[in-house]
């Protein structure tokens, strides 16, 4: 194999809690000190201090009693790091923070993307490859931008007088259609934020699925920029688990041309034609959620009825915390009521629709081994602009068929799966199950409901929504867009979004009027 032919990912530790080893002793000896806070300079100030705090790291360690480790931070930027692994591990947990660079609403420039290890012959096959998705890419956002204008002017009219004012936003409208054809080794540049105790799980699992070799360059850039501001920090780490060790290795199918056709049938008939489906719910949840307000009220039944106590949690007009742009809900005792109800949806999502999904870390999801869903032949999802264009779906269905081709190809000249899966379009169907609580649930349907979300986001928060509202009508009466429910609180402006203004009055409708092209 030949060496990496595109840009190292690049880390840089832009700030840091410092002395993250020293700190996490000195939290733990403070929960059993009886003179007070114990400070970073007590735990290091002669010999006997240091054994202790050497002791104290491993046996606290060794326990799992790791809440010390949370409360250093670490701030870094990475570049030239692929949306692949961003999906698969970056993201794929509740415990960061991240703000990356948007492909809806940034063109993606020529030459930008990941190129793992192969041979010469491997690499020309790629590189076409990714060279035709560019070029389909520049086509398709020619092709689209005229229904684009066509679409906008019909809801903006006035606006058609000062296209050049509003030619960026349409050129927008037409990135986020035709970013689809781009693969997932598009390169993506990012602040992520997390805490010393992540950063030892990261080091933990930074060689399983689903991209070990990208997974590697940068945890260990990562940990080598910790380590030079705080040596001791090295102390933490523990050897990392051996691909073959992990249960995901143990129970799935390695062989690079398994065709499991019989999981995707079982999986989208269960959808019937949607973006998500409801799988399972708490059959008394609205009657558990009127209990849950009257116990934290503290009244009787006969005081406040089951329909009283759901409309004082749900109704903005009496809880107006739901209208609030700080979602401060967690912190108040009425609205964590909303935990109590839980519900679980089946859902098929593109690639970079997913990608945008996944960043509402308090409904989980268990996203898939992504080489375990690739059967061999062109599957994608096709956004609702392209459907209404023959030439440009055109464009859109020959550029899969071509991405899939020269996936197979590599596949079949030996290159491993895990490489050849960066050639994977954004257009890809990420097929999972997301579970959440009401409380984190209502925060994401009011916001995903608005017209301005992305357009698979927002089709899957209408099918989740009125799948609920079959079974608990009084749970969903007030889950709508986020205009309507400032509206009902009586929160001014209606619509949050400023210049980003739809242009339709959504806080009028019912959700079975929802409906867009944009």
């Amino acid at each position: 194999m030949e060496a990496l032919a595109s840009p190292l990912p690049k880390v840089t530790l832009e700030a840091v809690i410092r002395d993250p080893y020293d700190l996490a002793v000195a939290t733990a000896r403070t929960c059993y000190s009886a003179k007070g806070i114990v400070r970073v300079p007590d735990v290091t100030r002669d010999e006997k201090a240091l054994r202790l705090r050497d002791k104290i790291a491993q046996s606290t360690r060794d326990a799992g009693h790791l809440t010390t480790r949370q409360h250093a931070h670490f701030v870094f930027s990475l570049e030239n790091v692929s949306r692949q692994f961003l999906w698969s591990f970056l993201h794929s947990h509740p415990y960061y923070n991240s703000e990356q660079v948007s492909q809806r609403y940034v063109k993606v420039a020529q030459g930008h993307y990941t190129v793992p290890p192969m041979n010469e012959a491997q690499r020309k096959i790629y590189e076409s490859a990714v060279s035709a998705q560019m070029a389909d890419y520049e086509i398709l956002i020619d092709r689209l931008l005229p229904r684009v204008r066509e679409e906008y002017f019909k809801i903006f009219p006035i606006r058609r007088k000062y296209l050049d004012r509003y030619e960026p936003v349409l050129k927008k409208k037409a990135y986020e259609v035709a970013r689809y054809v781009l693969p997932v080794a598009t390169h993506a540049y990012l602040y992520h934020t997390i805490s010393a105790l992540t950063l030892m799980r990261y080091h933990k699992l930074m060689d399983c699925y689903d991209v070990p070799w990208e997974q590697r360059l940068v945890v260990e850039q990562m940990v080598a920029a910790v380590q030079a501001v705080d040596p001791e920090y090295t102390r933490e780490l523990s050897l990392p688990y051996r691909p073959e060790e992990t249960p995901e290795f143990k129970l799935s199918d390695h062989d690079a041309r398994t065709v499991n056709e019989a999981f995707l049938r079982e999986f989208d008939a269960a959808l019937e034609g949607r973006y998500a489906a409801l799988a399972d719910f708490k059959a008394h949840a609205p009657q558990t959620l009127a209990q849950a307000v009257r116990s934290v009220l503290g009244l009787a039944k006969a005081q406040l009825s089951d329909e009283a106590a759901t409309e004082a949690v749900l109704n903005p007009a009496q809880n107006h915390f739901l209208a609030d742009t700080l979602n401060v809900n967690t912190l108040s005792k009425l609205s964590r009521t909303l935990q109590h109800v839980h519900y679980t949806f089946r859902k098929k999502l593109s690639h970079t629709a997913d990608s945008q999904d996944q960043r509402h870390r308090m409904t989980p999801a268990s996203r898939p081994l992504i080489e375990t869903h690739y059967i061999g032949r062109p599957d994608y999802v096709v956004p609702l602009l392209l459907r209404e264009d023959d030439a440009a779906l055109d464009i859109y269905r020959r550029s899969m068929e071509k991405t899939f081709a020269a996936i197979n190809r590599l596949i079949d000249s030996g290159l491993k799966k895990e490489f050849a899966l960066y050639l994977l379009p954004n257009a890809f169907p990420i097929r999972f199950e997301e579970s959440g609580d009401l409380l984190n649930l209502h925060h994401k349907w009011h916001t995903r409901a608005c017209y301005t979300a992305q357009e698979e986001i927002f089709y899957a928060t209408l099918d989740e929504i009125k799948a609920v509202q079959a079974v608990h009508p009084q749970v969903t009466r007030h889950i709508l867009a986020p205009c309507y429910i400032r509206k009902q609180a009586g929160v001014k402006p209606i619509c949050p979004e400023g210049e980003r203004f739809c242009g339709i009055k959504v806080w009028e409708k019912s959700i079975d009027e929802y409906d867009r092209v944009l």
